[in-house]
């Protein structure tokens, strides 16, 4: 549990520092460490940005790696969790909130579709601390120190956690009116997810949104975090989108993904920098067609 001891002391002494350094250390860091991701996902992030962004070679150069420095102030924010819960309404302000509220007046729950954009760690925290009843699903670190540790400082911002792999719960969760916030920005297995145009080009994506959506007769609200000028953060709820309930649950599943992905498409066209674009999106539709 090594891994655990020096995140807590890290974060300990990161607590203690003015946020001003802590934000600079991690922009530095961020930088650093650009110069060893490998040149071949750098060169896929850079492709991937002019494909779906119709820029230039040298603009996509520039979004790539803005996309990858962010983590730096990401991580300092994480380590930060028990100094910025002192003061998260300053922190963090919410637009769209009586979306959520209204949704979550009948008391059968619901969907946040969020992605790898902006904060979303700080985004689950301040929803929670807005009185959100959230279950934030995780993915198990290989490092069980760390492991620990991340979920630790969620519950600590109010947070439910479950692993992805126990649907089951989130499930039960949702019959119990908690709010389930779903990453859904990943590309997923052939056999798990469909397929349809996103950005143009043919996508793999999930239906864990639309799913749950469908099963609970709940409303699904994109939703997302962006970084403001002043360092501090915007959570942007869009309206919910309903999931039908035909006899073709296939066809209902696909139109509510399509509608989400719509939403997800425009945000980060307006805010490309803080999405993963290293991520290999297409890889699944790639393999499937060069097999």
């Amino acid at each position: 549990m090594l891994a655990y001891y020096f995140a807590k002391a890290t974060s300990f002494i990161l607590c203690i520092l003015p946020a001003g350094f802590c934000e600079w250390l991690g922009v530095t860091l961020g930088k650093l460490t650009w110069c060893f991701v490998p040149r071949k996902r750098r060169r896929m992030a850079r492709d991937n940005v002019m494909r779906c962004l119709g820029v230039d070679e040298a603009e996509a150069d520039r979004i790539a790696k803005a996309s990858w420095v962010r983590f730096g102030p990401m991580l300092m924010e994480v380590m930060r969790f028990p100094k910025i819960l002192e003061h998260m309404d300053d922190y963090v302000e919410i637009e769209g909130m009586e979306y959520l509220q209204e949704g979550l007046s009948k008391g059968k729950g619901a969907v946040i579709a969020t992605s790898h954009s902006g904060n979303w760690e700080l985004m689950g925290g301040a929803l929670a601390n807005a009185g959100i009843s959230l279950v934030g699903v995780a993915m198990r670190q290989k490092e069980a120190g760390f492991d620990k540790f991340i979920n630790e400082y969620r519950r600590l911002v109010g947070m439910h956690i479950t692993y992805k792999d126990n649907v089951r719960e989130m499930f039960d969760m949702l019959k119990k009116g908690w709010t389930i916030g779903l990453l859904m920005d990943q590309d997923s297995s052939l056999r798990d997810g469909i397929i349809f145009d996103w950005f143009g080009q043919p996508t793999n994506f999930v239906q864990g949104p639309a799913v749950m959506g469908r099963f609970q007769g709940i409303p699904v609200f994109p939703g997302y975090i962006t970084r403001k000028s002043d360092g501090h953060h915007k959570i942007i709820i869009y309206p919910p989108i309903f999931v039908d309930k035909t006899k073709d649950k296939a066809g209902d599943i696909r139109k509510a993904m399509i509608a989400i992905s719509e939403v997800l498409e425009a945000h980060i066209r307006k805010y490309p920098e803080e999405w993963f674009w290293l991520h290999d999106r297409w890889k699944s539709v790639r393999n499937k067609d060069n097999p």
